[in-house]
């Protein structure tokens, strides 16, 4: 309706006066005839309308005042000078119909029959009443109430024109007095305390602002005594409130200049939640905002002052209590906006830790826990937004890694905002990944993955540190490490010295780990010789280290397999049976020796501890033991020496056995001897030994630690594409098994002691002993599962059928409970494991195949066990290099120890000025004065990277926007537009009817005279 009333009127704005507040009386000659469309469009059986006019809007005072209501001398028509259209051409209809008509404009009053309430429904009909309703004025009328005397002007009108001119104000008044009338049914009641209604002059200095009037507002600004400026609608907005809202800059500009303007904050806010920049420019460079003090503190916070600088969001009508400025655009994504404030000085306090119990924390948490915690989550959002993290940071990547790690273990802690934070935590993910797709050149990557190599040690071989790579596989940001960018650094890092092997195919790779296999001693010896020659630079690579590996543990497990081939078809003696070398020898001491693989077994194993120390002195204990593979390790190498330590103990006993019998036994056959019990026991066989010999728990532990050898493989198989997601998917698989057991050992436990209380008393009286002890009870149960295990396990020799009965329905219930529900449950979690993994499946590889990389990446570790057990050269010279070191600062802090106690003066004073030159004001981020000067490296290629991702995510941005929103903004710029030029449209109308007013004056003094 609102498109075809602006058609429709388009041609007579020239002719209708800027009164929102009167209205438009239009007196058309009698009998003329009238235009039948606008008075269809606006009949009282329209369905735009609805119900027919009010009374009070066809009551004649409302068209024409009452004469007592004028001053003496008013007219009650204004009649404009008068304009004739003039042609040449009289046979045009629209010639022939033109005639006389009157405007008759009242004095401008502001009763007005209701109060008027503005409301959003009511906006779409004042914006067509300001439309509909404008009148040319001459300069000295007054829009403000004060009556003037206007002199009345003929124009020629046709009647179908003031047909429709007065049809038009019918229902611009009407929609106008509809919507405000809905208004006042509607949530003003609400959010208004009953009070004085505004006054006209009130109401229309808020229609101005609202619509962007500027010469109005500029008008009753400057020329109006008795305006408040302050003044709010129903809703509460004021009318800087109103203009910010509508994107009105030249309006927000004229209102800050006022001074005593209220709710300045609120306008920020909401020109920062709309993303109007310029209108964040025009409202920061307020005096309010001086010092930037006003910019760190939220709503919430300014209450205690006194004035009503957020007197609007002081109850979170819009924004939450806590939203700073900087908050809030953080959360809006406005990268310019952020930008500005944060020149201006405002930062975003990061929360503190959740357990902290400093006085603050705890007050917060005592008066109000739900809001503490809303407002470390605003913070959080506003901290990880993309807006803030590429804006605030000298190291957005760092920042972003460390804040995704944060925000991914308070998810684990509260646990009620738990997708909440991971979400953020995701958020700050994808930022990483953002930047590092935005590289284009080695340089860019390497300073994405490395970060800032000035404040890395150095390396001995020049080899990237990775840092940043490090820190995401201990985040597992695995988008950031599987990207492409990053694994291809990582494969040009993997193949270093070795050129020529990356494109290779399979099979020249593996005659080169065939020549590796063969050569090994003779490679390990010759980097002992040389390990800074060409060789040894090969050695060092990582590919070349990945194989040395690789082939040493393939050896121990062959050895461990080699072991075990002399029983292969069966041991020689059962286990009653003896033997022994000669007749003297006593047989323990024949079975605890150590073979010559036990040997080299034990070598290996005692290789592979040095290795695991080593890394456990780099890396330190706790980041040891959060992988998962080192753990796997240290427990089959404990069990290996506990092992071998449990067999070495049988066999010092059996050595001490066989020296006393050669020193006090003079027999030649010892089984006709008398020996002490101490050292018969070791002429024993086998079936009389103790379940607790030595031997015998050394041959257990032993077969474990066989076992978890050779699971050790799986730690390769990443580095195959077809192996690598199956042992993924298998890792998970365990921990579904973990939390599985959670479950099943509660319901497991449950039936076997019940079992065990119902069945305990009837012992020998079963078919079987299942169920009578504890022990017995365990093994049916668990046996039970697999299907080992039979129903007469319940059933008794006497005519107890109660008990048997209710043995049947427990043993049938454990059945159904495990078998169908728990099994299948189990099942279940296993597959959708998998499905992640396979969903995901490049990713998953190519991060545990960095992994896996990563380990071969540092230095050291060269050559592999059994070969590291001897010291190289180089670690002669590497132990000489940290011994001097070691010397060295010892030294240099016995120096500054003497020097501070003799002049503890002047380096106090020297110290405290250059902690205040180097550490920053509070709110500040830390800079050192060096990079501020002088950026480093790394610094620029970061700037550069994060000019491009601002750039795109402005691009993606613009993209996304819905054209609603473009043409709302175009809607109210002509609107501005169309107020200024009517504007400029009355002076010159003004002046042209002053001008011909004083022509006519000349003219008739000049006539009087003649």
């Amino acid at each position: 309706m609102s498109d075809e009333g602006e058609e429709s009127d388009g041609g007579e704005r020239a002719r209708l006066s800027e009164s929102p507040s009167t209205p438009l009386s239009v007196c058309p000659p009698r009998g003329s005839p009238a235009s039948q469309r606008p008075l269809d469009l606006c009949s009282s059986a329209s369905p735009l309308l609805g119900d027919t006019d009010p009374p009070y809007l066809a009551s004649p005072g409302c068209l024409h005042p009452p004469a007592e209501d004028r001053e003496p001398g008013d007219s009650p028509h204004f009649t404009p000078p008068k304009l004739r259209q003039r042609s040449g051409d009289t046979g045009s209809p629209r010639r022939s119909s033109q005639q006389d008509v009157r405007a008759d404009a009242a004095p401008e009053c502001y009763d007005d029959p209701f109060p008027k309430w503005r409301g959003r429904g009511a906006a779409r009909a004042e914006r067509l009443q300001h439309r509909g309703q404008r009148l040319h004025r001459a300069p000295e009328l007054s829009d403000y109430g004060n009556h003037y005397t206007v002199e009345h002007i003929d124009t020629e009108f046709n009647s179908e024109t003031r047909q429709t001119m007065e049809a038009m104000h019918r229902r611009h008044t009407t929609l106008r007095e509809k919507g405000r009338r809905q208004a006042v049914r509607g949530p003003a009641y609400m959010f208004n305390e009953r009070g004085s209604p505004l006054t006209a002059e009130e109401e229309r200095f808020l229609d101005a602002a609202e619509y962007g009037n500027i010469p109005v507002v500029r008008k009753m600004l400057e020329e109006s005594k008795t305006l408040n400026f302050n003044c709010v609608d129903y809703m509460g907005q004021n009318a800087l409130q109103l203009a910010v809202g509508n994107e009105h800059l030249e309006v927000t500009e004229l209102l800050l200049k006022k001074s005593g303007l209220a709710r300045i904050g609120d306008g920020l806010l909401l020109a920062i939640s709309k993303g109007y920049v310029r209108i964040v420019e025009a409202i920061l460079a307020h005096p309010a905002f001086g010092g930037g003090l006003r910019l760190a503190l939220s709503p919430l916070e300014q209450e205690m002052r006194d004035d009503d600088f957020y007197a609007y969001d002081e109850d979170g009508t819009r924004f939450s209590h806590d939203i700073t400025p900087i908050i809030l655009a953080a959360h809006c994504q406005e990268y310019e906006i952020v930008h500005i404030l944060l020149t201006k000085g405002a930062r975003i306090e990061r929360p503190h830790d959740y357990f902290c119990k400093c006085s603050e924390c705890v007050d917060k948490q005592k008066k109000d826990s739900f809001s503490h915690s809303r407002s470390r989550m605003n913070a959080y959002k506003a901290l990880a937004s993309a807006a803030y993290l590429s804006l605030s940071s000298e190291d957005p990547v760092l920042t972003a890694l460390e804040l995704s790690n944060e925000l991914a273990r308070l998810a684990n802690i509260e646990t009620e905002f738990k997708n909440d934070y991971r979400k953020l935590s995701m958020q700050c993910k994808d930022f990483v990944v953002g930047v590092l797709d935005l590289c284009r050149d080695t340089e860019e990557v390497e300073a994405i993955l490395n970060g800032d190599v000035d404040q890395c040690p150095p390396s001995p071989y020049s080899r990237p540190c990775l840092s940043r790579v490090k820190l995401a596989i201990k985040y597992e940001v695995k988008k950031f490490v599987a990207h492409p960018n990053c694994q291809q650094q990582l494969l040009t890092i993997w193949y270093e010295n070795l050129p020529g092997l990356r494109q290779q195919s399979i099979g020249v790779k593996c005659w080169t780990v065939l020549g590796v296999t063969v050569g090994l001693p003779f490679l390990a010896v010759a980097y002992w010789i040389v390990p800074c020659s060409k060789l040894g630079q090969i050695l060092r690579s990582p590919f070349m280290k990945f194989v040395a590996h690789a082939v040493s543990f393939t050896i121990f497990l062959g050895l461990l397999v080699i072991n075990a081939s002399d029983r292969f078809e069966g041991v020689k003696n059962l286990p009653n049976e003896t033997i022994t070398d000669h007749p003297r020898q006593v047989f323990r001491v024949k079975t605890t020796q150590f073979s010559w693989t036990e040997m080299l077994i034990m070598k290996w194993v005692l290789g592979m501890i040095w290795s695991e120390c080593k890394e456990i002195w780099s890396d330190g204990p706790r980041e040891y033991v959060m992988h998962l593979w080192n753990v796997l390790d240290f427990g089959m190498l404990s069990i290996f020496v506990a092992s071998f330590t449990a067999r070495f103990m049988a066999f010092l006993k059996a050595s001490k056995a066989q020296q006393y019998v050669d020193m006090h036994v003079p027999d030649e056959d010892l089984s006709n001897a008398s020996l002490p019990d101490e050292v018969a026991y070791f002429t024993y066989a086998r079936n009389k030994w103790r379940p607790s010999d030595p031997q015998i728990i050394s041959e257990g532990l032993y077969a474990i630690a066989v076992v978890l050898s050779f699971s050790r493989i799986a730690y390769i198989l990443p580095a195959n594409e077809s192996f690598g997601p199956l042992q993924i998917s298998l890792g998970r698989t365990v921990k579904d098994i973990f939390k599985f057991m959670v479950i099943f050992i509660m319901v497991f436990v449950a039936f076997m002691i019940g079992m065990f209380n119902l069945y305990s008393y009837y012992l020998g009286a079963k078919y079987n002993p299942a169920f009578t002890t504890v022990e017995e009870s365990f093994k049916t149960l668990f046996w039970s599962i697999f299907g080992l295990s039979e129903v007469i396990s319940v059933v008794l020799k006497y005519d107890h059928k109660f008990i048997e009965n209710i043995g049947y329905v427990l043993y049938g219930v454990y059945n159904v409970t495990m078998v169908v529900v728990l099994l299948n449950m189990l099942i279940a979690m296993i597959n959708s494991s998998y499905q992640e993994i396979e969903e995901d499946a490049d990713v998953e590889w190519k991060f545990a195949r960095a992994k896996l990389w990563l380990s071969y990446f540092d230095e050291g570790r060269t050559l592999p066990a059994p070969f590291n057990l001897v010291p190289s050269p180089k670690s002669f010279y590497y132990l000489v290099l940290r011994i001097k070191s070691c010397l060295i600062r010892l030294c240099k802090a016995n120096g500054h120890r003497h020097d501070n106690e003799l002049e503890l003066g002047m380096l106090n004073s020297q110290a405290k000025d250059e902690r205040f030159r180097s550490y920053p004001r509070a709110g500040e981020e830390f800079i050192p004065r060096k990079s501020r000067k002088h950026p480093t490296r790394y610094q620029k290629i970061m700037k550069r990277l994060i000019k491009r991702y601002v750039l795109k995510a402005q691009v993606d941005r613009e993209s996304d926007e819905v054209n609603e929103g473009e043409l709302k903004e175009i809607k109210q710029d002509i609107s501005s537009l169309r107020y200024e030029l009517l504007e400029e449209k009355s002076q010159a109308a003004g002046e042209l009817a002053l001008l011909i007013q004083q022509l006519g004056d000349k003219f008739g003094k000049n006539t009087m005279r003649h």
